[in-house]
């Protein structure tokens, strides 16, 4: 089964999911898929863990509801301001972050996101513990009320796609190329005369971009912005759906952060169905026992599906990646 064709029916399916599908959980998933897709370009194909993405996902989010609410600026100022302070906090994290390697790196990143939480609590802007509320939708270029669901959605769906196109197309490209030779074998690629920290840099703020625009996206659907999208969890969470999904794959981040919400949100659903047809009482609890479950499916994947879901199940439905290889040998060559 070729690529496009798969990617074509899944666009399909998107297009008519709302008319099965509450819009507002499928927005949802959206987002958080676009958000596991912004951290698989840097771990899955640059090779840093992050563990504070969730500075970009949560300040974005404050930053659009501020931008909407307070000034009351348009829709598509919200978005974009969220990403360019998303890109900005990216650069300077960045810089600080990228001449470690390893733990280090990953520590780095970790500090500096729960430094920008606690800036979160205490500033006045972002409402403390009781975050943003009643943040308002706006319209579309203007003219397109985004107050209806389904027009919403359609909108999410398309600035998903064309995000997802952009990270593709980068992958994809000489500078994704790169990307993938410095995972493979950094100390080969600076002897080549690669400018590394350069291009770790550079994927470190797009990274972080795309995960403000998924922020951003969030906040608006939802209407609200809490300390929750900049905790330390977060990043956690986004780890989890790329891990499970498949680390390095083009579409394992969207489905692990579809097994995971849909765990999250419908977990309770089915605890509820299972007592009423068992008539066992306990099933009821199962709704607040989601992060065992989630880590059950964790320490699943990882002792059963290494590679994760996406990574085990492309080798049974089509021809293993040969050319992705050589071309990332070509570059190192």
């Amino acid at each position: 089964m070729s690529k496009k064709f798969s990617y074509g029916v899944v666009c399909l399916a998107a297009l008519v999911a709302p008319a099965f599908i509450y819009p507002v959980f499928l927005m949802k998933v959206l987002c958080f898929a676009l958000f596991a897709c912004a951290f698989n370009l840097l771990i899955g194909f640059t090779g840093l863990l992050s563990f504070g993405h969730a500075a970009f996902f949560g300040a974005a989010g404050y930053v659009a509801g501020h931008v909407l609410k307070v000034w009351g600026l348009p829709f598509e100022l919200g978005l974009l301001s969220g990403m360019a302070v998303a890109a900005l906090i990216g650069l300077v994290m960045g810089g600080l972050a990228i001449r470690r390697q390893g733990i280090y790196f990953t520590m780095i990143t970790l500090a500096l996101a729960q430094m920008l939480y606690f800036v979160a609590l205490q500033a006045p802007f972002t409402g403390g513990e009781d975050g943003l509320q009643g943040i308002p939708r706006g319209n579309l270029l203007g003219a397109i009320s985004l107050g209806n669901d389904m027009v919403l959605y359609y909108v999410v769906l398309t600035i998903f796609l064309g995000a997802f196109a952009i990270i593709v197309r980068t992958i994809h490209s000489p500078f994704g190329q790169v990307l993938k030779a410095i995972k493979e074998n950094e100390p080969r690629a600076v002897s080549l005369g690669y400018d590394v920290h350069r291009y770790k840099l550079l994927a470190f703020v797009l990274s972080g971009a795309l995960a403000g625009l998924a922020g951003a996206l969030k906040t608006v659907i939802l209407g609200f912005e809490t300390l929750t999208d900049v905790h330390w969890s977060m990043s956690g969470l986004v780890v989890l759906m790329t891990l499970v999904g498949g680390l390095g794959t083009l579409a394992g981040p969207i489905v692990g952060a579809v097994v995971i919400i849909a765990l999250e949100n419908k977990l309770g659903d089915f605890g509820n169905w299972m007592a009423l047809v068992t008539g066992i009482e306990w099933f009821r609890s199962i709704g607040e026992s989601v992060t065992i479950v989630t880590g059950l499916i964790f320490i699943v994947c990882v002792l059963a599906f290494r590679r994760g879901i996406v990574g085990e199940l492309s080798p049974l439905v089509e021809v293993p990646k040969k050319q992705d290889k050589a071309s990332v040998s070509t570059v190192a060559a």
